[in-house]
């Protein structure tokens, strides 16, 4: 049993010991080799049975599973400074040939079924990530796509907040203030995309003498009116957009634009195919008051809310201007005050790699559960395992120079380390980065100058392979075989590294 296993399972209280100690033999294996399925992650029949009963039992679902992971993501919260919770939510497609998993409902049609999981996801500003600090997870019903699309808007403009999909940015943001309440020595920030960009969000983030709050920054969608007073100038702006854009620049910044590939034409969200490059930007910054809108029954309140406007100016001739309109609850009184929100906000990105590691790494969309309850507290151990894989890569980025036994057991880096290099391993533990691109090279990252530190990709990979080698590893160690004899008999069961 690994000890993080141990650690991250602590408080699980599933109402059976039974359970709680299957809980841990189940994630332990599916955490050894994450793109496998129970049976060929499992040790023999017999576990792979008792894998499939634990999903199956009542008493086991989504939220027991997450529960305990929950409260060591917060105790590692707890000791940070700064820490940003972005918001989003994925697809999970588990359309199949000859049957329709029992509770999945339609995506953006009904050809294609699953479910959404909407996840909040802790990171420090570095990007080192912290845990699952929360997900929910839906399927769509099957009536009502039959209607036009003028029939669904209509219908949709009549529902109060609470009756839409679209209320889960609000939950989302208020258990990101649970959060900031649970830890009150940490600044909590939460993240969200276009799509979070709801009045009933922005009026939410508004601070209460009584209540603490989380942080808040939002990308800008809707291009909202705007409160002038009645003194303000001729020709002032009346529109969000407008208005932050007529301040004077306050400043400058280079990013990196990375990569984006054409999505499917099924895609909604679909956008145009983009090259990396690096962008010049230039800031604005301004505080606003929003004019609140009409909602059945009701006129929201007016609010103030900072904005920050970053563009640029002169794109590439063929290229999409990169744009963010952010607005946020932080302070824009200075620069490196606005820097710091656009920092906060590039981190974003973070909860898309995980969703990468969750449905690529953990193939978790392969699954063959034939029921929703089934799937969903396998979902819950997926997406334990794909934090895992993504903290263990931005810990080696970050900390390149802990000792590499705060990630890894000892068996783990001794086996990894005497198999890649092919010498005994050193008395103390190497470095985390050191052993992070072992474990990278067992993937298929190479290593060359211009590869860059080892992608997911080769750490799920990688971490797969170190499974079957610290087995090996274990078993001549049992048998009294010296470290050089068992790391050659290894090699010659496992096999060379790839490259």
């Amino acid at each position: 049993m690994q000890e993080w296993i141990l650690r991250e399972t602590a408080t699980s209280d599933i109402g059976d010991e039974r359970l709680d100690q299957r809980f841990r033999i189940v994630l332990n294996a599916m955490s050894e080799t994450p793109s496998f399925k129970f049976p060929a992650a499992c040790k023999g029949r017999a576990e792979t049975a008792a894998a499939y009963r634990f999903v199956e039992n009542k008493k086991v679902g989504k939220d027991q599973v997450l529960l305990p992971h929950r409260a060591a993501t917060l105790e590692r919260i707890r000791a940070q400074k700064v820490v940003l919770i972005p918001q989003d939510t994925t697809e999970l497609d588990v359309t199949r040939p000859h049957e329709i998993m029992t509770g999945a409902g339609p995506l953006n049609d009904e050809s294609r079924v699953g479910f959404h999981d909407h996840v909040l996801l802790a990171m420090t500003p570095e990007g080192i990530t912290l845990g699952v600090v929360a997900a929910d997870v839906w399927a769509r019903d099957f009536d009502g796509f039959d209607k036009d699309a003028d029939q669904k808007r209509a219908e949709r403009r009549a529902k109060s907040i609470e009756e839409k999909e679209s209320h889960r940015w609000l939950d989302g943001y208020r258990e990101a203030s649970r959060v900031a309440q649970e830890a009150p020595e940490t600044l909590i920030v939460c993240l969200s995309d276009s799509e979070g960009d709801i009045y009933e969000c922005l009026l939410e983030g508004q601070k209460e003498t009584d209540t603490r709050k989380a942080e808040w920054i939002i990308r800008a969608c809707q291009d909202r009116g705007l409160i002038v007073d009645k003194d303000a100038a001729a020709g002032c702006p009346t529109r969000l957009r407008a208005q932050a854009a007529s301040g004077p620049i306050l400043g400058n910044l280079t990013v990196d634009v990375r990569e984006r590939e054409p999505k499917s034409k099924d895609d909604r969200k679909r956008k145009q195919a983009r090259k990396a490059r690096t962008a010049d930007l230039t800031v604005q910054a301004v505080r606003v008051r929003l004019r609140g809108p009409d909602r059945p029954g009701r006129k929201l309140d007016n609010i103030e809310v900072n904005c920050v406007l970053v563009t640029e100016p002169n794109p590439p001739e063929g290229a999409e201007p990169v744009e963010w309109l952010l607005l946020t609850s932080l302070p824009i009184g200075t620069l490196d005050q606005i820097f710091i929100i656009i920092n906060y906000y590039c981190c974003r990105w973070g909860i898309e790699i995980y969703f990468r590691i969750l449905k690529s790494g953990c193939k978790v969309e392969e699954s063959q559960l034939e029921t929703a309850e089934r799937f969903l507290p396998y979902l819950a151990l997926c997406m334990i395992v794909a934090w895992r894989v993504y903290y263990v890569m931005m810990l080696g980025r970050e900390c390149p120079d802990l000792p590499c036994d705060v990630a890894f057991d000892e068996d783990e880096w001794k086996a990894v380390y005497t198999v890649v290099k092919n010498q005994p391993p050193p008395k103390k533990p190497p470095s985390l980065k050191t052993m992070v691109g072992l474990v990278g090279s067992l993937g298929g990252h190479l290593g060359r100058k211009g590869d860059g530190e080892p992608g997911p990709k080769s750490l799920w990979v990688g971490m797969q392979r170190m499974t079957d080698l610290v087995r090996g590893w274990r078993a001549f160690a049992h048998h009294g075989a010296g470290e050089t004899e068992a790391a050659s008999a290894i090699e010659s069961e496992v096999g060379q590294p790839p490259g």
